[in-house]
C-alpha cells in the first residue's frame, strides 16, 4: 500500500458509515454506502447531493489499485465519470506517496509527495495527468473550436476536440468537489495536444477559475500496477445479457472500451455508448464484405513496440473516399482491422489498393509547415487530402459509429531513409467542431501479415499487395529504379483492366474477395466497357479510422 500523510475519518452526515480521506488536502469524497457527494469543512463533513449509480465500463482498475510512477508510488484513491453527446469516459484519481519530488509531466522527474494526478483513457490509450496553476489567461469556453491554435503558459497547443460534458457519477475521495450530476449542470471541457506528445485539458467547471492538466500517454505494463480487477475473458457491459434491437439475437461485448458493437446475426450497428438500456440506438447495414482476416484471430507483430506482441482482431471496417460532386475521380475503398492487445491497447491495421500499414492514435500533434509535417523527428510530405467515409463494419470499435458520417483526411508519407512511415489527419465534423486525430505507423509487407495471422496459401496470396517505395524529395526527380517501378505499375494496371474485361474479373475476385468493393466496381466497368483504372493512387487512406469514442478530459 502506498504511505500516505495523516488519514482523517468521518462518519458520513447521511446514514452515518465511515468515509476516509487519505490526503489532508483533499476536499471532497462520496460516501461508498449511500453515494452521498460530501465535502470537508474543518474537522466535520457537509452533504452537498448525491452521486448517480456509477456506469460499469469494466475496467480493470478500481479504488485500491497501487502502482509506480518515475520511482513513486501511487493508490487509486477515487475516480469521476463523465457523459457527453458520443458516450461516458472514467478519469482515477491517483494520490502519490509521500517522500518523492518533482513533477510526472517532466521528461525525468518523479511525482510530488502527497500530490494528485489523473489516470484516464484517451482513444484506446491511457494518459497520465497532473493538475498545473494557470499563471496567464486563457481562451473563453464559447471560443474553442478543433484546429485552433492557442499558447497557454508559454507554450503552444493545438484544440482537438471540445465538448458540453457533465459529471455522471462520483465514486471515493477527490481533490475537490465534483460538479452537481445531471444535464442541467453541463460544461465545456476541451482536449489540446502539442508536438512533445502531451495532452492538455482545460476544464470550464467553474468558467472564471478554468482548471488546467497536462500529461503523456503511459501503457499499464510500466506503471507496475497492482490489485487490479478480475474481468475474465469474456466480458459484458454490467454483465446483463444484452438483446440486439434489431433482430433479438444475443451481442457479445467483450472489450471494457467498447461503444459500437455489431450484431453477429443480422450486422446491424448497436450504439452502446450510454450503457445497457430499453432503447438501443441502432441502424441496419446492407450486405456486408467478410474480412480476408477473421474477427479472433490472433497475430504476432512488432507494431510500434520493441518486442513482437499478440495481437486480436477484434473489428473490421470498410471505408471509401467520397469523390467531388462533377470529378472523374473513380471512387477507392480499403479495409482496416481494429486490433487489441490488453496492456497496449488498439492498432489499425490497414489494406489499400498499394499495400498494407499499421497506425496507431496519436496523444500529440505533429508540426505543420506548409505540405510537409513532421513528427519524432521525421519529416512527411503531403499525398492526399479528401473526404472519406465508413461504408461497413463488423465486430467492436472504441468510438460511437455513425451511419454515413463524413470524415476529412490529410495523408502524409515519410521522406527519405523514413519512407515506410506515414501519418494521417482526420476530423469529424460531430457535435462543437468533431475531433481531430492523428495517427502514425510504417508499412507492412503483405508476407509478414499472412505469417503472423497463419493464413493458408490460398488466403496469404489474397494479401500480396505491398506498397511501392516513395520517390525522392521533391524536385529531386525520380531516378532509373523510380522509372521502373512507374512502367511496372502501368503495365499492373493494363493487364488488370485487360483481365476484368476479358475474363469476368476472375483475378480481382481471387485477390480481393468475391464480395469486395473491388470486384463489384470491375464487374461495373465490365457492363458499361468504361475505360477507367481502379484508381490505385486514388485517396487510398493510411489513417487509424475515427477516434469518435473519444471525447472531452482525457477520455
Amino acid at each position: 500500500m502506498a504511505e500516505t500523510y495523516r488519514a482523517y475519518r468521518a462518519a458520513c452526515p447521511n446514514c452515518g458509515a465511515p468515509v476516509e480521506f487519505r490526503s489532508a488536502a483533499s476536499a471532497s469524497a462520496v460516501c461508498s454506502f449511500c453515494r452521498s457527494t460530501l465535502v470537508r469543512e474543518g474537522e466535520a463533513l457537509r452533504r452537498i447531493g448525491e452521486s448517480a449509480e456509477l456506469f460499469d465500463d469494466h475496467s480493470p482498475l478500481q479504488l485500491g489499485v497501487t502502482g509506480r510512477w518515475q520511482g513513486v508510488a501511487f493508490t487509486l484513491v477515487g475516480r469521476l465519470q463523465y457523459a457527453y453527446a458520443d458516450g461516458r469516459w472514467t478519469e482515477w484519481h491517483a494520490l502519490f506517496d509521500a517522500g518523492g519530488a518533482g513533477d510526472p509531466g517532466d521528461s525525468g522527474g518523479a511525482a510530488s509527495a502527497g500530490r494528485s494526478a489523473w489516470l484516464s483513457e484517451d482513444n484506446g490509450a491511457y494518459v497520465l495527468a497532473l493538475d498545473r496553476p494557470l499563471a496567464d489567461r486563457v481562451p473563453q469556453a464559447g471560443t474553442l473550436f478543433p484546429g485552433q491554435k492557442a499558447l497557454i503558459d508559454g507554450r503552444a497547443w493545438e484544440v482537438a476536440s471540445v465538448v458540453q460534458a457533465q459529471v455522471h457519477a462520483a465514486q471515493g475521495e477527490l481533490p475537490r468537489p465534483p460538479q452537481p450530476a445531471g444535464p442541467d449542470h453541463a460544461f465545456v471541457i476541451a482536449d489540446l495536444r502539442n508536438a512533445q506528445d502531451e495532452v492538455g485539458t482545460l476544464d470550464y467547471a467553474e468558467p472564471a477559475r478554468p482548471q488546467w492538466s497536462v500529461g503523456r500517454a503511459v501503457r499499464l505494463a510500466e506503471l507496475q500496477l497492482a490489485g487490479l480487477r478480475e474481468l475474465g475473458s469474456e466480458k459484458t457491459l454490467a454483465g446483463r445479457s444484452i438483446e440486439c434491437p434489431s433482430c433479438g439475437a444475443s451481442l457479445e461485448i467483450r472489450l471494457d472500451s467498447t461503444r459500437s458493437v455489431t450484431c453477429g446475426q443480422c450486422r446491424a450497428v448497436v450504439d452502446v455508448s450510454q450503457g445497457v438500456g430499453a432503447d438501443l440506438a441502432h441502424f441496419a447495414q446492407n450486405a456486408v464484405t467478410e474480412p480476408q482476416i477473421p474477427l479472433g484471430t490472433v497475430g504476432t507483430l512488432a507494431l510500434g513496440t520493441p518486442q513482437p506482441l499478440p495481437w486480436q482482431v477484434v473489428g473490421y471496417l470498410e471505408r471509401c473516399d467520397l469523390p467531388e460532386p462533377g470529378s472523374d475521380d473513380e471512387q477507392t475503398f480499403w479495409r482496416e482491422y481494429l486490433l487489441y492487445h490488453p496492456t497496449e491497447g488498439f492498432v489499425f491495421l490497414v489494406d489499400t489498393e498499394e499495400g498494407w500499414s499499421w497506425v496507431r492514435p496519436l496523444t500529440g500533434v505533429p508540426v505543420v509547415q506548409g505540405d510537409r509535417a513532421t513528427w519524432a523527428g521525421a519529416r512527411h510530405a503531403q499525398r492526399w487530402h479528401y473526404r472519406a467515409k465508413t461504408v461497413h463494419v463488423i465486430g467492436e470499435f472504441y468510438w460511437r459509429i455513425r451511419r454515413d458520417e463524413p470524415v476529412e483526411v490529410t495523408d502524409y508519407e515519410g521522406e527519405g531513409p523514413n519512407r515506410r512511415r506515414r501519418l494521417s489527419r482526420e476530423q469529424t465534423a460531430g457535435p462543437g467542431g468533431g475531433e481531430i486525430t492523428w495517427s502514425a505507423g510504417e508499412t507492412l509487407e503483405a508476407r509478414a501479415v499472412a505469417q503472423a495471422f497463419g493464413l493458408d496459401s490460398r488466403a496469404g496470396a489474397a494479401l500480396a499487395r505491398d506498397a511501392a517505395p516513395v520517390a525522392a524529395g521533391r524536385g529531386g526527380g525520380i531516378g532509373a529504379a523510380g522509372v521502373i517501378i512507374l512502367v511496372l505499375l502501368v503495365l499492373f494496371v493494363v493487364l488488370l483492366m485487360a483481365r476484368c474485361s476479358d475474363d469476368g474479373c476472375a483475378d480481382v475476385r481471387s485477390t480481393f474477395g468475391e464480395t469486395s468493393a473491388e470486384y463489384r466496381q470491375c464487374l461495373a466497368r465490365q457492363r458499361t466497357s468504361s475505360s477507367s483504372s481502379g484508381g490505385s493512387y486514388g485517396g487510398s487512406s493510411w489513417g487509424g479510422g475515427s477516434s469518435g469514442g473519444g471525447g472531452g478530459g482525457h477520455k
